[in-house]
């Protein structure tokens, strides 16, 4: 085999080495012309295939605007299940808030997460008395879950607004959805302000906690497995007013 970076003959009768294609598919190689013709060629038809595949999608970097009538970052991540909050604060006030940002983050143990943009009431619930519930989000429940995403004054109970009744958890203080058919009681692990790239402070915040206790109506345990589609879940989609309702499931196992 020949060793790299041993020269060889080309046609021409010119000595090349292969820095010599390199060079010569960037323009700067041997003056042997039709090679240099030839990588220029290639060069040039390879730029255009690039040119081609790129033409085929819209590139934009988020710094810098994303050139189309909505952001598409959460139409993309998407759909997401949704976080629906219960929270106390210190004087007992109970808060209720959907998350979009929101998933399990570890199963050993168990443990959820969500952010949020700006310092509101149910982080602030959270680090001050270290407990909140998850309640799961389902299509029954859809508007009046939108309806505890409302401006309220701060201590305005969001179950009376949307009207749900409030079910007392077994471990943690803060209630829970009673309507929902499943929720988690969790303990705060961390909150965790979140920083750019560049290390500047943004005002996001996520907050984990490890789950401490789980509630599941007995109507969706089938031979002893949660019935998830039967509770018909819904989850955050694209833009301001799009949802997803999980319908269809399939199963695919690992490869071994």
């Amino acid at each position: 085999m020949r060793p790299w970076g041993s020269p060889f003959r080309l046609r021409s009768g010119f000595l090349a080495t292969p820095g010599d294609l390199v060079a010569g598919f960037l323009g700067q190689g041997p003056k042997d012309d039709a090679l240099t013709a030839r990588l220029r060629l290639a060069r040039s038809q390879g730029e255009m295939h690039m040119m081609d595949m790129m033409s085929e999608f819209h590139f934009y970097e988020p710094s810098k605007g994303h050139g189309l009538p909505h952001d598409p970052f959460k139409a993309i991540v998407a759909p997401r299940p949704i976080g629906w909050i219960s929270t106390r604060d210190a004087e007992g006030r109970v808060n209720l808030a959907p998350y979009s940002f929101f998933n399990a983050v570890c199963d050993h143990p168990p443990m959820v997460m969500f952010s949020s943009a700006g310092w509101k009431d149910t982080v602030s619930n959270i680090k001050a008395t270290g407990e909140f519930v998850c309640n799961l989000a389902t299509r029954a429940l859809a508007e009046k879950m939108n309806q505890t995403s409302a401006a309220l004054p701060h201590g305005v109970s969001e179950f009376e607004f949307a009207k749900l009744d409030a079910a007392p958890s077994l471990i943690v203080m803060p209630p829970r959805v009673a309507e929902a058919p499943a929720a988690l009681e969790c303990k705060l692990v961390q909150i965790i302000q979140l920083h750019r790239a560049d290390g500047s402070a943004l005002d996001q915040y996520l907050t984990i906690g490890e789950v401490v206790g789980v509630h599941i109506h007995r109507a969706y345990l089938k031979e002893g497995l949660f019935d998830l589609m039967a509770t018909h879940p819904i989850q955050r989609a694209g833009y301001t007013a799009d949802y997803t309702e999980a319908t269809t499931p399939f199963q695919m196992k690992r490869p071994q």
